[in-house]
């Protein structure tokens, strides 16, 4: 799995989880058995792509993310991360781009979270 610059989201049909670069320092990696479910909402200024894992939820706001969203239901998505402003422009017209990702911790099931 090569990346350059520009990709911010790549497939590797033997992938056992999803790869989720939120920085060079943190990067998560979440097994497949765990994935609950894909979410995409559409409106003329942007798309909106939930993929819900049993203990995270991760919100994905780009252009385009159908293409992603078909790899995350056939569990190929291997890797996802936004791209940087700076490399925006050497996408391909109706390439994929995540432009903010967005992780949450879900807490288990009959805990409440920290401060309730």
């Amino acid at each position: 799995m090569s990346l350059n610059p520009t990709e911010c989201w790549s497939t590797d049909s033997q992938s056992a989880g999803l790869r989720i670069a939120l920085s060079s320092e943190q990067i998560l990696v979440l097994p497949y058995d765990q994935f609950v479910l894909a979410e995409l909402r559409i409106t003329k200024q942007e798309h909106r792509l939930r993929l819900l894992f049993s203990m995270h939820d991760i919100v994905l706001t780009g252009a385009n993310l159908g293409r992603v969203q078909i790899a995350m239901q056939k569990k190929e998505l291997a890797y996802i991360t936004k791209v940087s402003r700076n490399y925006e422009l050497g996408l391909a017209e109706g390439a994929p781009v995540i432009y903010e990702l967005e992780v949450k911790e879900v807490p288990p099931a009959g805990k409440p979270t920290v401060g309730q």
